[in-house]
């Protein structure tokens, strides 16, 4: 079992920057991958990006040159940092585990964390 924990949420003006966090406890395995999915309003969860325990990271297109997933694997905690932050980042932004990579690029992780609301005023 894996517990996943965010944090770092909030409201923020365009142009602004975030950073996310994300606590993972449990079964350190199934940690070795992990990413950032988001959801906005009346759309579905997306993948931002996505980090393996070595450190090989994607990112998507849309938030290339301003976000940036990193962790810490000695604190077991995922970061996402986001700057230039846009209205059109507003959405729910979940962690994601797995010991699978495809699963958490696809969005089928085994674990999610609760979810952190992330909202960009104009």
């Amino acid at each position: 079992q894996v517990q996943l924990v965010e944090s770092g949420g909030g409201l923020v003006q365009a142009g602004g920057s975030l950073r996310l966090s994300c606590a993972a406890s449990g079964s350190i395995g199934s940690t070795n991958f992990m990413g950032w999915h988001r959801q906005a309003p009346g759309k579905q969860r997306e993948l931002v990006a996505a980090i393996t325990r070595a450190g090989t990271t994607k990112h998507v297109d849309s938030v290339k040159g301003r976000f940036t997933i990193s962790r810490d694997n000695a604190k077991n905690t995922m970061y996402l940092q986001m700057i230039n932050l846009k209205p059109e980042d507003t959405a729910v932004y979940y962690c994601a585990a797995d010991s699978n990579w495809s699963r958490i690029l696809l969005g089928s992780p085994d674990y999610w964390g609760q979810g952190t609301q992330v909202t960009v005023s104009s």
